[in-house]
């Protein structure tokens, strides 16, 4: 849980007879992570025919797949050991040609009768402007001496008279109008078309293009195409009928083609990237640990003659070569999710899951604190999770549910109910609701100097899991003089008593930083010297790991890069612990917020009131609630996991025939 699981590489040896059997228990188990061999194979083989054979069943299982949709058949994977060997293509083929021949042809009419129908509809809505017309319109494109246009257009009375102002002969009616759209017919002579129809551009009419078939009255027109429509509309509906039965017949025959052909594909892949010697196979991989002897029994019962070699991975050095498989389970996959958007950790890295789990909701229900807002986002957050109300966030839910269960604890420390503090409680919900700790508004610089507080334990706890990681990949170098080593964190400490010095007595004056400076340390002397060596880390990095040159470049530019490396440590920190000011400015921010929507509502308890608050409420859970779910993000990505997590992980990308199996 705390880091990734332990790894095992796998090499193993199989004999071309049982290549099959073989490939079945790798894919089917969903545990081995393949490493491409190809190459290990000997050249003189020539090219691998499962290659060949993995493309053919790629393009067999697309044929499936689309008589599957057009059916509505869904493709239902099995479990991962329900088959019995690589389907070959030509014995199942004419199976599929069967099905394929069967369906086609009622598939063909009924996509050109949807097509059809779509056409209609088009018509249809061309005409329906004109449809109280009642002369013959059809004849107008056949004249020799007249140009005409017909088309919609926005009902802007300038914009119409500017249409109308056009200096060759014409005549403009105006058709129809609405409060949106006016409907216009412009004529005029042959000679002056170009002229018309840059008028028509001009004024941004957009042309009715009239069926060629149309004739008679444009209502007449109407009543035919809406006849055919129907008659469309019937024919396709018989055609799917026709197809829906077909579905019903062809289901478990389509269902285990498409899946005999999926998981021929997938193995075929895997085969594909075997080293392929004379008579026998190399395959490499890895394997979580916990699952290599059982694994290692499979094969075994598979192949009597396989070859087994398998070296555990070791935590310390670099692993940039070793997937990574995550341990956490269900409840905490949002979490996890949050990480690994920063970066998946890498094999010997310590996973910040479960530090992200704990301050996550708790920064946010810090600055969100609410004790009725707060249930109100667990219940959210919980039906978004079983998929009943908006189930788009239905990978957030759980989250939510986190978040706003200490939002409620805040809340009630706040004392702050759906925005109600202090009097008003007592004055609109008839009850006594004392904080348990403090309420923001009355307490601001109390809660932006706790706030500051918080933030450097947080920041001090991720200087020291930074060191955790650097000694168990045994980067001493970097675990003395690196941007958050054992000298830059001295120097943050030396830092904090500066600090103190500056904020003085103040009541935001962050009072470990004053307990700091009560400790009996010679920090006048010590800060220079850590600050010394933080100046020049790099030289120090060099000396330990023994690279050369020590300096690059030349002295003069190395002393100033040196200084501005100081100066950015010394504006990094004071940022860093500076930034958690933000938790205690949202928790004011939070009721300010609640306050003003009570200065809408009035203080007389009306429909209106509650209604305002209603609405007040209902914003702030959406709108601050995404601003501060924002800023708790931010504060993880930049000022905590920055000082000690790196990520750069691979995933760990099992063979699976079927997709529902979960990531180990």
């Amino acid at each position: 849980m705390f880091f990734p699981r332990e790894m095992t590489e796998v090499e193993l040896i199989i004999p071309s007879k049982d290549l099959v059997a073989v490939t079945k228990v790798l894919s089917g188990r969903g545990v081995f992570h393949q490493v491409d061999s190809a190459f290990l194979g000997l050249e003189s083989l020539g090219p691998s025919t499962w290659q060949e054979k993995a493309a053919n069943y790629s393009t067999f299982e697309r044929r499936i797949q689309a008589i599957m949709q057009t059916l509505g058949i869904a493709e239902e994977q099995k479990g991962s050991t329900e088959f019995d060997t690589i389907v070959e293509l030509d014995t199942v083929r004419p199976t599929l040609e069967r099905i394929e021949s069967e369906v086609k042809g009622a598939s063909d009419k009924y996509g050109a009768e949807k097509k059809r129908l779509e056409a209609l509809e088009a018509q249809l809505k061309q005409l329906e402007p004109i449809a109280h017309l009642n002369f013959e319109v059809g004849g107008l494109r056949k004249s020799d001496h007249l140009h005409s246009i017909l088309g919609v257009m926005k009902a802007d009375t300038k914009v119409i008279e500017r249409l109308d102002s056009i200096r060759v002969p014409h005549v403009l009616f105006e058709l129809k109008r609405d409060a949106k759209d006016a409907v216009v017919w412009l004529l005029g002579s042959k000679n002056n078309s170009d002229e018309l129809e840059r008028a028509a551009k001009s004024a941004f009419l957009n042309p009715l293009t009239l069926p060629e078939e149309f004739s008679g009255t444009p209502q007449q027109a109407v009543e035919k195409t809406r006849k055919a429509i129907e008659e469309s509309k019937q024919k396709g509906f018989e055609l799917e009928s026709q197809l829906s039965k077909f579905g019903g017949a062809h289901k478990a025959e389509l269902q285990k083609l498409w899946w005999d052909a999926h998981v021929s594909r997938l193995m075929a892949d895997a085969i594909a990237r075997f080293g392929q010697l004379r008579h026998t196979y190399v395959v490499v991989g890895w394997v979580p640990s916990a699952d290599m002897k059982l694994l290692s029994e499979r094969l075994k019962q598979a192949s009597k003659e396989i070859l087994i070699e398998a070296v555990s991975a070791e935590r310390t050095g670099h692993h940039e070569h070793v997937p990574v498989a995550l341990l956490n389970n269900k409840w905490l996959k949002p979490i996890q999710n949050l990480v690994i958007t920063y970066g998946r950790p890498s094999y010997g890295e310590l996973d910040p899951t479960i530090l992200v789990a704990l301050t996550f909701p708790v920064l946010y229900g810090a600055m969100f604190g609410d004790l009725g807002q707060g249930l109100v986002m667990m219940l959210v957050g919980y039906l978004s999770h079983k998929k009943i109300f908006m189930k788009g966030l239905s990978s957030l839910g759980l989250l939510l549910v986190y978040c706003g269960f200490f939002a409620s604890i805040f809340g009630a420390l706040y004392g702050s109910i759906f925005g109600f503090e202090g009097h008003l409680i007592e004055e609109y919900l008839h009850f006594h609701f004392e904080p348990l700790w403090l309420s923001p508004l009355e307490n601001i610089l109390t809660i932006l100097g706790f706030a500051i507080d918080a933030g450097i334990v947080i920041l001090l706890f991720s200087y020291l899991l930074s060191l955790f990681n650097m000694a168990r990949a045994r980067d001493w170098a970097h675990f003395w003089f690196g941007h958050t080593g054992i000298i830059a964190i001295c120097f943050y400490i030396c830092f904090l008593t500066i600090l103190n010095g500056l904020l003085g007595t103040t009541p935001i004056a962050p009072k470990i930083a004053a307990a700091i400076s009560r400790i009996p340390l010679p920090f006048n002397i010590l800060t220079p010297i850590f600050a010394f060596g933080v100046m020049f880390n790099s030289l120090f990095r060099n000396i330990a790991e023994g690279h050369r040159p020590l300096i690059e470049g030349g002295i003069a530019m190395y002393f100033v890069t040196s200084f501005m490396d100081l100066f950015e440590s010394v504006i990094s920190m004071l940022s860093n612990t500076l930034s958690f000011v933000r938790v205690g400015a949202f928790a004011v921010a939070h009721g300010g917020l609640s306050l003003a929507f009570f200065s809408l509502a009035g203080e007389e308890p009306t429909i209106g009131f509650w209604l305002t608050l209603l609405i007040g409420n209902i914003f702030i859970i959406g709108f601050e609630g995404l601003i501060v779910y924002i800023q708790t993000m931010r504060l993880h990505y930049y000022e905590i996991l920055g000082k000690f997590f790196h990520g750069g992980g691979m995933r760990f990308e099992p063979l699976r025939l079927n997709s529902s199996q979960e990531e180990a």
